[in-house]
């Protein structure tokens, strides 16, 4: 699956893809069940993008302590990824629910770092194909400067 992304804001265009493979299944499937998706994905840097001011935003969402300074780009950042829940609805305090059911996809994203002693950077991605919303959201505060810098090489 490709989702093709942007982020528009104060007349700044931040322009992405999103690849998502299909993925493999785990647990039984049954209702009730510890269920998830595992699989692999890349964001795809887009020409003409201009991520200034969504690299605030997400700052300030990813409570990042500082925002990268001499950024390389590239053209494809790989991840792992687990779908946590599909068919979610929100809910007011901006989990996610399967009862009832919605559009929602909840999904955590794991980022390699450049230290191989150190974990992999997570963060949170959900989106809602039909309405075409998607968001990042933090997994950990500790992993905010280092999700920052890395979507930065690609948004």
């Amino acid at each position: 699956m490709a989702l093709n992304a942007s982020y528009n804001s104060q007349g700044k265009v931040a322009k992405f893809e999103v690849e998502i493979d299909r993925g493999k299944q785990s647990g039984s499937g049954k209702s009730g069940h510890f269920n998830f998706v595992t699989g692999e994905g890349a964001f795809i840097a887009e020409s003409g993008s201009d991520a200034s001011i969504m690299l605030v935003d997400l700052k300030k969402a990813l409570e990042a302590k500082k925002t990268p300074a001499k950024v390389k780009r590239v053209v494809r950042l790989p991840f792992t990824y687990v779908i946590l829940g599909q068919n979610q609805t929100r809910s007011a305090d901006g989990g996610f629910n399967d009862d009832p059911p919605g559009k929602w996809t909840a999904m955590k994203i794991f980022m390699e770092t450049s230290d191989p002693d150190e974990d992999d950077c997570e963060v949170f991605l959900n989106f809602n194909v039909d309405e075409g919303k998607a968001e990042f959201s933090e997994k950990d505060v500790d992993f905010g400067d280092q999700v920052l810098a890395k979507l930065a090489t690609v948004l």
